[in-house]
């Protein structure tokens, strides 16, 4: 599983994000879209907008947040595999 990790430091939903893949222990590989040049314009390519956090799993771009709800626990832990309550 290759999973990469489109955030920033001022990003509060990415680091929520980023907790949460650090309480269950998934690995990934962060870019920060302020400091690694084309990564702001490679999420916007990919989703059409500069919203993040957002993984790309295999390949696969997944918002894991909603706007206004924030990041999206449940449904991580399911496509993770995880419990959603640890």
């Amino acid at each position: 599983m290759e999973l990469l990790v489109y955030s920033a430091d001022w990003c509060r939903d990415c680091r929520e994000a980023k907790r949460f893949l650090a309480t269950h222990s998934i690995p990934y590989t962060e870019i920060n879209i302020e400091t690694t040049p084309g990564a702001a314009d490679k999420v916007i390519a990919q989703t059409g907008k500069r919203g993040i956090p957002q993984f790309v799993l295999d390949g696969k771009w997944i918002q894991p947040y909603k706007p206004g709800q924030g990041f999206l626990h449940d449904e991580m832990s399911a496509l993770f595999g995880v419990n959603a309550n640890k």
